[in-house]
């Protein structure tokens, strides 16, 4: 068992892989030490762990095998001379073998078990009834599961009343420990199946995963819900190197220069930043926006770094860069062959008269913002994104989820139902590399593994930064990096950034600053 380590590779394997995994783990067993004994040895060491001098461990029970791993924790935390108190969903379902051997276990060792939910007190204990702040709380109601009883298990009624109870568990006022993933979180997608109010009150203070570490932590309500991640692999880890997974965790990933003398700006990798559409246009100038992301590429040490802004007819001067050493251009004067050009950081609607030049020239292409919403609106347009793959050359796609549902048609609801399975059809889609961001942003790529990214904060959500991320990966394509390659090293380390200010606000053009060139080969 260990905490997570975001610097460390982790494979992530959805429900269905993990059920595969937990049987062939099953079926090699030959002792009583059954496979729900051993999670509930990882649940009980990690409570005790957390808070070793709780003075009550409240376990929550559901009628499935996790449940049933939390009831084989209770045993032994009673065993341990601790004070434990089972809280039992619907005790005359019918449960797994294992589980029912697990409860008949704590019935017989005298645990307390009860059906109704404990009712909260923050400091002192009022009855044996109540939960104070100094408590344990352990989460053992659905795990991966995901499922009501069914009507054979307990009636409609009681199906209907699960997700309040699960709600209730989290508003009882002490720390919560989920075991698998909390209650009602999808662990494929981090989803919330009651979408109402699990998403605000269900948060746990930490989760053990059991088997295998889930997608559905990492990404959407995740992120928020689970709290500290824990995961006990119960000695699978040769098991899953037989499992392709479903995606795997961002790690760090910088480029390396080597330390020649006879090195020069031209060397270091050129970015064009084309869009900043200007205020004559519309009324609403966006030139800002280029200036972030030339700012980005240029702290991120690319060699050369131009700005190219976008008036009415997409020529011409309109202000200077922000920066001294940021160079402006023409749009007529743009090498679209060398280095990097990321294109559409505020382009508005100026952007959609240079596309089309600049989706048949550029070698190496980040597209974001209004590019992508022209796009969205053009099926000529989306084919040209395509075929640029038959020409070996590089894009890379950067929607939030409006602008990946403008790309899917369809809405954001949609695409952050399943933020894996949006991010790679649009890969598949556009024959590109995508990076959805939000909570827990995916890479994705055909023919590679989707990554989810561990870092990143709040601190992002607000205007600029992803036109900073934008800048960033465009400097990271210059310096040499594949696509999908830049993709994750450029998010990653955006994220960590936000990660690392201690502030209470991080503005755009101060997260530019802060970006770190690429680190110096020896």
């Amino acid at each position: 068992m260990k905490k997570l380590n975001w610097q460390e590779p982790l494979a992530l394997f959805n429900v269905a892989q993990t059920r595969h995994i937990e049987h062939l783990a099953k079926a090699r067993i030959t002792s009583d030490d059954s496979l729900m004994a051993q999670a509930g040895l990882a649940v009980a060491k990690l409570a005790m762990a957390l808070k070793p001098f709780a003075p009550c461990y409240w376990i929550f029970c559901g009628p499935g095998n996790n449940g049933g791993d939390g009831l084989e924790a209770a045993a032994l935390l009673h065993q341990w001379g601790q004070q434990v108190r089972v809280v039992l969903w619907q005790p005359s379902s019918k449960r797994p073998a294992d589980a029912n051997k697990a409860l008949l276990k704590v019935q017989a060792l005298g645990v307390s078990i009860q059906e109704e939910l404990p009712i909260r007190n923050s400091k002192h204990r009022a009855s044996n009834n109540s939960v104070t702040s100094e408590d344990l709380c352990i989460d053992a109601v659905l795990g991966i599961g995901l499922r009501a009883p069914s009507a054979d298990e307990s009636s409609a009624d009681a199906a209907q009343q699960l997700p309040s109870w699960i709600d209730g568990l989290y508003q009882l006022g002490a720390d919560v420990l989920a075991v698998d993933i909390p209650s009602g979180l999808n662990a494929d997608t981090g989803q919330f199946q009651n979408k109402e109010s699990a998403s605000q009150h269900i948060q746990a203070q930490h989760t053990l995963q059991l088997l295998t570490a889930k997608p559905g932590c990492f990404t959407a309500h995740g992120r928020d819900a689970c709290g500290t991640l824990w995961t006990a692999t119960l000695g699978s880890e040769d098991l899953q190197q037989t499992t392709h997974p479903a995606a795997r965790l961002n790690s760090p990933t910088r480029p390396a220069l080597m330390r020649h003398h006879a090195s020069h700006k031209g060397t270091r990798g050129d970015v064009t930043l084309i869009g900043g559409e200007a205020v004559q246009v519309r009324g609403m100038g966006m030139t800002g926006a280029v200036d972030l992301a030339a700012t980005a590429a240029l702290h991120a040490g690319a060699g050369r770094v131009m700005a190219c802004y976008l008036t009415t007819d997409a020529t011409g001067p309109v202000q200077s860069p922000r920066l001294a050493e940021i160079m402006q251009r023409d749009f007529s004067a743009l090498n679209f062959q060398a280095g990097a050009i990321v294109c559409g950081c505020g382009g508005g609607m100026a952007v959609r008269q240079v596309l089309p030049m600049v989706l048949q020239q550029s070698k190496h292409l980040v597209l974001d913002a209004d590019a992508l919403n022209g796009i969205s609106q053009d099926p000529w347009l989306r084919d040209m994104v395509r075929q640029r793959a038959t020409r070996k050359w590089s894009t890379v796609i950067t929607p939030h989820p409006l602008e990946a549902a403008r790309l899917m048609d369809t809405d954001s609801v949609h695409v952050q139902h399943d933020r894996l399975r949006a991010a790679q059809f649009l890969a598949d889609d556009l024959k590109c590399t995508v990076v959805l961001k939000g909570s827990g942003t995916v890479i994705a790529k055909s023919g590679e593994t989707p990554v989810i990214n561990p870092t990143g904060n709040a601190h992002l959500a607000t205007g600029g930064t992803g036109d900073v991320l934008a800048g960033l990966l465009g400097a990271r394509i210059a310096q040499g990096m594949g696509d999908f390659e830049a993709a994750c090293a450029a998010v990653f380390e955006h994220g960590l950034l936000a990660d690392e200010w201690r502030l209470p606000t991080l503005t755009a053009g101060k997260l530019a600053e802060l970006i770190r060139g690429p680190r110096m080969a020896s």
